[in-house]
């Protein structure tokens, strides 16, 4: 589709990271902007971060170098403020900073013609999973403050959420009551299976995150160790963080952008623990999601959206304790076949259901309703 430069629409993106390096920006919003532009939008990113702070922000120490990356974020967001109503409609991931009040996100609201609030995760809860801050340094533990999501969750124009709980959630709250649950998704024309689903070789069992989801991984440790005594396997972790187990052959890789798909590919087993708790509710399954674009078994907790996701027995297995844990991931370990049929059948599910083009349309559908009626 061809739009005229008359009939283009401009948008700013308010975000928290560098654009194209955390998962959470990068698969689920920002892989639309060709679609949108596409559209007929012209997009600007301004991140909070620049990507020194990025490098640094789930790192322990460095505060000097933090907060003086947090100063340039709020001189950034000054500035910002004087260009926001140029917009036509300003879309906002998460929040608009990460101190303090309300202030920002209220002088946003009120200077941005059409306002879009997309938002992941429990963030209007005080605590993250097992009741403690799933953080590590001062900067980061305020960056899924409750009061700055609520306040957006009530005004914006339309909220797009990551689970059907935050969703019924955010519906209680918004003033408009204009909320839509959009599914994380993939390219699968990128994300494409490799395994052979063989034994000739150690079965790969792998898990991908950062440095904040490192607790849930943390939840399988003594799963490893009692599955280490039944079956041989190795385990790989892509994160921005060390880790150690001490008895399990364990790979530890850094992510990057030029390797992610070849090192996913190596996995022959995807594992996604959780606790079940509350904050889990809204998760969006990303990680189930990914695994499955690969062609990836998956094992994960039975918990909020990830039953949606997964049908246990049919395109993964889904787990409540540890000894099911245990007993999962040996019988994947051993039996290639099984790992073959569920991976084959996640596969097709992510192309049909979890595909940026079986997506798009959603996020479509949400400007156009917003824009709609600033007709």
């Amino acid at each position: 589709m061809t739009v005229s430069q008359a009939q283009r629409r401009k948008m700013l993106v308010l975000c928290p990271f560098p654009q194209g390096v955390a998962a959470g920006q990068r698969l689920k919003y920002e892989q639309y902007f060709d679609d949108w532009r596409a559209g007929g939008y012209e997009i600007t990113v301004s991140p909070f971060m620049n990507m020194g702070l990025w490098s640094i922000v789930y790192e322990p120490g460095n505060y000097l170098q933090k907060a003086l990356g947090a100063l340039r974020g709020h001189w950034r967001r000054l500035e910002d403020l004087f260009r926001v109503g140029q917009y036509d409609v300003v879309y906002v991931f998460m929040w608009v900073t990460p101190f303090g009040s309300t202030f920002f996100e209220r002088l946003v609201r009120r200077l941005a013609r059409k306002l879009v609030f997309d938002v992941e995760d429990s963030v209007i809860l005080e605590t993250g999973s097992t009741g403690t801050k799933e953080v590590v340094n001062p900067i980061a533990r305020l960056l899924k403050g409750p009061g700055k999501a609520r306040y957006l969750i009530r005004s914006a124009d339309h909220v797009i959420t990551s689970s059907p709980f935050l969703n019924d959630t955010c519906l209680s709250i918004n003033e408009k009551r204009a909320c839509t649950y959009i599914t994380s998704s993939v390219d699968t024309d990128r994300f494409l299976p490799a395994s052979s689903y063989s034994n000739t070789a150690p079965v790969t069992i792998g898990w991908t995150g950062t440095f904040s989801s490192k607790i849930y991984l943390d939840l399988l440790r003594e799963v490893f160790h009692k599955l280490a005594t039944r079956v041989d396997f190795r385990l790989k972790i892509i994160g921005n963080f060390d880790y150690e187990l001490p008895g399990i052959e364990l790979e530890v890789m850094r992510w990057s952008a030029e390797r992610e798909v070849e090192d996913l590919q190596t996995f022959d087993i995807g594992i996604y623990p959780l606790p079940i708790d509350e904050w889990v509710l809204g998760k969006s399954g990303l990680k189930a999601i990914q695994y499955m674009a690969f062609g990836i078994p998956t094992v994960a907790t039975d918990v909020g959206t990830t039953p949606r996701i997964i049908r246990s027995g049919e395109n993964g297995l889904l787990v409540d304790t540890e000894e099911a844990w245990v007993d999962a991931l040996e019988r994947l370990v051993r039996d290639p076949e099984l790992r073959r049929r569920l991976g084959q059948a996640a596969r097709r599910d992510a192309e049909a259901l979890y595909s940026t083009r079986a997506v798009a349309a959603q996020y479509r559908g949400v400007l156009a309703s917003v824009m709609g009626s600033n007709q």
